[in-house]
């Protein structure tokens, strides 16, 4: 929207245009060039990703798009009339977060009938978005430092009431119905985006107070000078903002079955992008609906579009995840470009007394609609050459280096997933899977979240269903949670492995276990009552309270304890969200809390490293860490005393025992109720029930920590 967002009453006074204006009707029907751009760019998505993934471009994906972008969609909806405002909102991933904990707590803990829960939530999420507003048109401070403040608080207070830890699931099947359900052949959290679009697009462009929250965005004093209730219709933006931030979260907590603390993480930024990519300006005054909802879709198929993508092989087995974010974020630096660019000249043209500023906009705009056309149009060659070439080259490659081998007929495609990739322990593991497809001549593709999540485990697992591949293997962190998505895995006949952590036995057909439960930690207890001479006090830091493996191994622990050491005692459990910098945090803490504690045990492997040098850093020789780690990362800490033993498998023979498995399902050579596979270079592999046994659990010390390499 421009300046004809007010025009002059006969008076002389501005006054704001009347929705049923057939200037107003025009402004709406106009489309911007950064939407024939996003068109034209939605357009070559969708044509290279067809071309990449032999299965984008199918009904079954098309209802999977709409469907992952339905809480983004939620929340970018009502952030466009809050942007329009030239007001913007950072606390919307942060209150789906709070709102997520508050679902789960008020059903689990306080009794409260489900859809009761529900609509309790809706209205606390409400009135957060009501405290935004007050502050901002009340107290007139800058929705910038008042939702920055916010968002802080939101997030806070959600950790607060779940330790960081807690996560609420097993929600009634009613309820997980608005989250995976179809009405027809379509989902029906689709439903509700359709119905908040067009009530968005009814409140933006088809009355008066959209008209006013435009005229607002254009200049705030000239509305209220025009009789608008500046205070009320900005106030009503921040409302609808909390509102749809609660419905997202009730959408999210139904589709993963689970609400828990980081839910709604870098939703903020992503609803903002969308927003400004589809057309409305960052600097109030201008806004689309149907832009939005453009902008929503070229970043979710993008998402998508990278993860469904079966070639080029380097790009699905390694960059498909991480180079969305990159290709979105640099979406988000053009759109806000577009948008700058004509706004800070036409500003410099009237300073200058140009009376030709519009003209000179549109011709502006035009011009980069162009050049922005020309970067799509040669970046979709080079991606499509590049294709081209290598394919070409891997042919010819692949012929030279074996001309006996016959191609196989169909290429078995194994989708891998860690709990998360930045983890050592699943890189290690990531090096066996990869020597194995090269030597079985399987397609592996790699993917997963960057850090513990299990709602994006589930959007993953779901992209790889539309994909089509022949195994899922998966190392759970919420067994309840994915085991949802794993079901619907198999019932389209896709065959389902889990390793280092399992999921509900019939979400699965064999889970590769590096070691049983009791070895683990039976031995972890054992060595612990070794180095603490049989008596005394000692903390476990493990990566969350919701990992099914490390439960079973500190139940196992505390078994052990109870039946062999009355005189040591447990006394604290802290998690780190398989993260070395929080193990550090936390083991200082632990130092700190309780003195005469004499060993910390880390049950991941990023906390034994981190556990180790806060124990260092203290100067306290009287404390020892032992756990469960790589010998990479614990060598130096062995070689000088400040951690004792650790226990481990090798990593690498999981991630190659895992991908075996999952081939020999694939292929029928492996079956319900063998009691053993051929483990290729591993020898024979005993399998108890469903379970495939990797060994026993190793330990390294000063002794032979120097033999391995991992």
């Amino acid at each position: 929207m421009t300046s004809s967002a007010i025009a002059s009453s006969p008076s002389g006074k501005p006054a704001i245009l009347d929705s049923s204006t057939p200037s107003s009707r025009g402004n709406v029907l106009a489309v911007e060039p950064q939407q024939i751009v996003l068109a034209f760019l939605l357009a070559s998505e969708v044509i290279v990703f067809s071309f990449l993934g032999s299965r984008f471009f199918s009904w079954d994906n098309f209802f999977e798009v709409q469907r992952l972008g339905v809480e983004l969609g939620l929340l970018a909806l009502a952030m466009t009339p809050v942007i329009v405002t030239g007001g913007i909102d950072l606390s919307v991933g942060s209150l789906m977060a709070l709102a997520a904990v508050l679902l789960g707590k008020m059903w689990h803990d306080g009794g409260m009938p489900i859809w009761t829960a529900v609509a309790a939530t809706l209205a606390i999420a409400t009135l957060a978005g009501g405290l935004n507003a007050w502050l901002i048109t009340r107290l007139r401070m800058p929705a910038l430092i008042v939702t920055l403040g916010s968002y802080s608080l939101f997030r806070g207070l959600a950790e607060g009431m779940t330790r960081g830890v807690v996560t609420y699931t097993k929600f009634p099947p009613s309820f997980i119905f608005l989250g995976n359900g179809h009405v027809g052949a379509i989902p029906t959290q689709v439903v509700l985006l359709a119905a908040a679009a067009v009530g968005f697009w009814i409140l933006l462009h088809r009355m008066t107070v959209g008209r006013a929250l435009s005229a607002i965005g254009f200049s705030p004093e000239g509305a209220r000078y025009a009789g608008v209730p500046v205070e009320r219709r900005v106030a009503l933006a921040y409302v609808l903002s909390g509102l749809c931030a609660g419905l997202a979260a009730v959408v999210s907590v139904a589709h993963v079955d689970q609400a828990k603390a980081s839910t709604g993480t870098g939703y903020e930024l992503l609803a903002i992008t969308a927003v400004v990519l589809g057309g409305t300006s960052i600097f109030g005054g201008r806004g689309s609906i149907v832009g939005t909802l453009m902008g929503l879709f070229a970043i979710v198929i993008l998402q998508d579009g990278l993860r469904m993508a079966n070639r080029p092989v380097w790009l699905t087995r390694h960059l498909g995840g991480e180079l969305a974010g990159i290709a979105t974020g640099l979406l988000l630096l053009v759109s806000i470009a577009l948008d700058w660019c004509p706004s800070s000249r036409s500003a410099l043209a009237a300073e200058a007394g140009a009376t030709h500023g519009s003209d000179e906009e549109f011709h502006m705009k035009n011009s980069q609609l162009a050049v922005l056309c020309m970067v799509i149009v040669a970046a979709a060659l080079i991606v499509s050459g590049g294709n081209f070439a290598m394919i070409k080259l891997l042919q010819q490659n692949g012929a030279a280096a074996s001309p006996q081998l016959p191609a196989p007929a169909k290429q078995i495609t194994v989708a891998m997933m860690p709990k998360s990739k930045g983890n050592a322990y699943f890189v290690a593991a990531e090096k066996g899977a990869e020597d194995a497809a090269k030597e079985l001549g399987v397609d592996l593709v790699w993917d997963g979240p960057t850090n513990t999540d299990p709602a994006e485990q589930s959007r993953i697992v779901e992209t790889w269903i539309n994909r089509g591949v022949d195994v899922i293997a998966v190392a759970v962190e919420n067994r309840e949670g994915l085991s949802t998505a794993l079901r619907k895995a198999r019932a389209k006949g896709i065959k389902v492995v889990t390793f280092d952590a399992d999921s509900e036995p019939d979400a699965r057909d064999f889970f590769v276990n590096q070691a049983t439960p009791q070895g683990i930690g039976y031995t972890l207890m054992d060595n612990a009552a070794r180095v603490m001479g049989g008596k005394g006090e000692f903390a476990v830091i493990t990566a969350s309270l919701t990992a099914s493996n490390m439960n079973e191994w500190r139940e196992q622990i505390e078994k052990r304890l109870a039946d062999k050491y009355p005189d040591i005692k447990l006394v604290d459990t802290r998690p780190c969200d398989d993260q070395k910098d929080k193990a550090f945090e936390e083991a200082n803490t632990l130092l700190n809390s309780r003195p005469n504690r004499k060993l910390i045990m880390a049950i991941c492997s990023p906390a034994v490293p981190g556990a180790a040098e806060a124990v260092k850093q203290s100067g306290r020789k009287d404390v020892k860490v032992i756990g469960l780690g790589l010998p990479n990362d614990n060598k130096r800490y062995i070689h000088e005393g400040v951690t004792d033993v650790i226990v481990l498998w090798n990593t690498m023979d999981l991630g190659y025992l895992t991908v075996l498995a999952a081939k020999d399902l694939a292929t029928g050579q492996l079956k319900p109720g063998d009691t053993e596979m051929d483990g290729g270079r591993l020898g024979k592999i005993q399998i108890q029930g469903s379970d495939i046994l990797l060994g026993k659990p190793f330990v390294f010390n000063k002794d032979n920590i120097d033999q391995f390499d991992f």
